[in-house]
């Protein structure tokens, strides 16, 4: 099949002409395979099933991808030949696993087919997919079932229809991540299935983005019936397509739907971007931008009121919300990855803030009820609550938002503090290498005469110099602000990238004093003279010429140019060359 000309986008390269993955045909070889082994798999089938109702999918793994599995698991060669059983159970079975796996081999000795068991929990799915080790996840998705509660439909379909979208954008295709229920464990054959496709549109410069977004939205929608035809599932695929500056920027800014999907999201194929985002957030480096955090902290503003209109059930998702939301903003404020609300937030929110003396105790223990109550609640611990426990909650809330936006104020406080702090400090070490080390005013005046009225740095230099000092002045007499700072921190890069520019052209030169080409009968050799030392490169060799020639290496080159940085003259002895010459034979040293 090919694809129709309305489906070709401009400035866009596609595969017009493609084969679908023939799925179908590759069922019905694995089928004819193992035709005759049919009935001893169904009574292992039977027999897992019955025994160990927790199971979530069981099927054949494809006969090409087991040396994959071999060389991933260290199986034995020879069980290359045998029809390799993959068994998924829930995580909190995983324990078990060592247990299950000696009594399933136990029935399966009775058979006389040679087959080799696999059991992995669902999280084990994933981390294959976080290591990037997309050959087995693909082939865990498209084995062939016996048995499936849901989650082998899901991944099948979004297998399949990743595949279909990457023939027709692999070029542009930066990220595929499923999401949702598949990933939380709770699927089943009905689940809607989300994925999520982002798409490089930089170099797409004949079309505007938004009518790209919904072309590309167009075709890839198209690709979701078939691929639910060919994997013969009930599971409805949802695709969401971004593209990847709207989506760059949203994580820029820390929208919570963003931290969401990298935070939970998996991805099934990656260019080397998802994972990066993934890792940062959890270092904590994705800020949320202050209208996001605008936005948790009015969730707690408009509680009090909304929970008031409500029954008990609103009242309980009000409160729950209203409060570990802003607590969760707080967190990330203090530079800490997104806690989950039920799991962890109540100890990330305790060490963070009670443990280093920033929050009262009564906070976190009213954090931790509401938290407990919610599970109880959840679980139909609680049927109903009095009106005076409603009322306690409520005014319990109050109190709380109104003391975390006192704590939004400390921390912003000290994050600015150490901000203005450290943007000082680098900017002025970088000062002390290039006008050396003074007191700040007369490193301000050396600048400004020496460099600045010289036409080595721009005054553009010298005002965000004096702005950053000024910055800091007015933040320890307490007359900055927030805004005043980021415009500093912004200002400083601008004019630390100035600076270092500025030093690497000096290294630069400095190293050009002491490098020489020679050239002899047939061929050209580099030579490097730095810290007293002669260093040759030949052959992709590196030898080292004091007072004789001996074998060196790169890192003994590093440690001399670094030393040589602080040295304005290049010393060679005349001796080398009557040493080189003894080496590589008669040469002229080239101009």
């Amino acid at each position: 099949m090919s694809a129709t000309s309305s489906d070709n986008i401009p400035g866009m390269e596609t595969n017009n002409h493609y084969q679908k993955p023939d799925v179908q045909k590759e069922q019905e070889n694995a089928k004819k395979e193992f035709e005759k082994t049919k009935k001893e798999l169904e009574k292992i089938k039977n027999f897992i099933t019955k025994k160990y109702k927790f199971v979530q999918a069981i099927s054949v793994l494809p006969p090409q991808s087991i040396k994959f599995f071999i060389e991933e698991e260290e199986a034995p060669k020879e069980s290359e030949k045998f029809v390799h059983l993959n068994l998924i159970i829930p995580d909190e079975k995983a324990k078990e696993a060592p247990k299950i796996q000696k009594e399933i081999v136990k029935e399966l000795e009775k058979s006389k087919e040679k087959v080799w068991l696999h059991i992995r929990p669902v999280s084990e799915i994933w981390e294959i997919c976080m290591d990037q080790k997309f050959e087995l996840s693909s082939a865990i998705s498209m084995s062939f079932p016996l048995f499936d509660k849901g989650i082998l439909g899901g991944l099948r379909v979004a297998e399949i229809h990743k595949s279909l979208v990457l023939q027709k954008f692999e070029k542009y295709v930066v990220s595929y991540v499923m999401g949702g229920s598949i990933v939380r464990g709770d699927t089943v054959k009905t689940s809607d299935v989300d994925v999520f496709v982002i798409i490089n549109d930089t170099d797409v410069k004949r079309m505007p983005r938004l009518e790209l977004k919904e072309r590309l939205r167009g075709i890839i929608y198209k690709y979701v019936m078939e691929a639910s035809s060919l994997a013969g599932v009930q599971n409805k695929l949802e695709p969401q397509i971004y593209l990847l500056t709207e989506f760059w920027d949203a994580v820029k800014d820390a929208h919570p739907v963003m931290f969401t999907f990298i935070r939970d999201g998996v991805p099934i194929y990656d260019r080397g971007t998802f994972m990066p985002w993934k890792s940062l957030l959890r270092m904590g480096k994705l800020k949320p931008s202050p209208e996001a955090i605008e936005m948790f902290m009015s969730m707690g503003d408009e509680v009090i009121p909304r929970s008031k209109r409500t029954l008990m059930s609103d009242v309980f998702t009000n409160v729950f919300w209203g409060v570990t939301t802003p607590a969760q903003a707080m967190v990330m404020l203090n530079g800490g990855a997104p806690p989950n609300a039920k799991k962890e937030l109540v100890k990330e929110f305790k060490k963070d803030f009670y443990e280093t003396k920033m929050i009262e105790k009564k906070y976190v223990d009213f954090l931790e009820k509401v938290v407990n109550t919610w599970r109880d609640y959840e679980h139909e611990k609680i049927k109903e609550i009095k009106g005076v426990e409603i009322d306690s909650f409520l005014k319990g809330t109050e109190e709380f938002i109104k003391r975390l936006k006192e704590l939004r104020i400390q921390i912003e406080k000290r994050f600015n503090e150490k901000t203005i702090d450290q943007i000082h400090k680098d900017t002025f070490e970088l000062l002390k290498s290039i006008v050396g080390k003074m007191p700040q005013e007369k490193t301000i005046e050396s600048f400004e005469k020496d460099f600045v009225k010289k036409g080595k740095f721009s005054p553009q230099d010298l005002r965000i110099l004096k702005n950053i000092v000024s910055a800091r002045q007015e933040f320890k007499k307490g007359k900055s602000n927030s805004q005043k700072i980021d415009i500093a921190r912004k200002d400083a890069e601008i004019l630390m990238n100035d600076l270092v520019e500025y030093s690497q052209r000096c290294d630069l030169a400095s190293l050009e004093k002491g490098r020489m080409r020679l050239k002899t009968k047939d061929k050209v050799i580099e030579i490097l003279n730095c810290d007293g030392k002669t260093f040759l490169f030949e052959s992709g060799k590196v030898k080292k010429i004091t007072t004789k020639v001996e074998d060196s290496s790169m890192e003994e080159v590093e440690k001399s140019i670094d030393n040589q940085k602080s040295k304005q003259v290049v010393e060679v002895d005349p001796k080398v060359f009557d040493l080189i010459k003894k080496e590589i034979g008669k040469f002229e040293i080239l101009i």
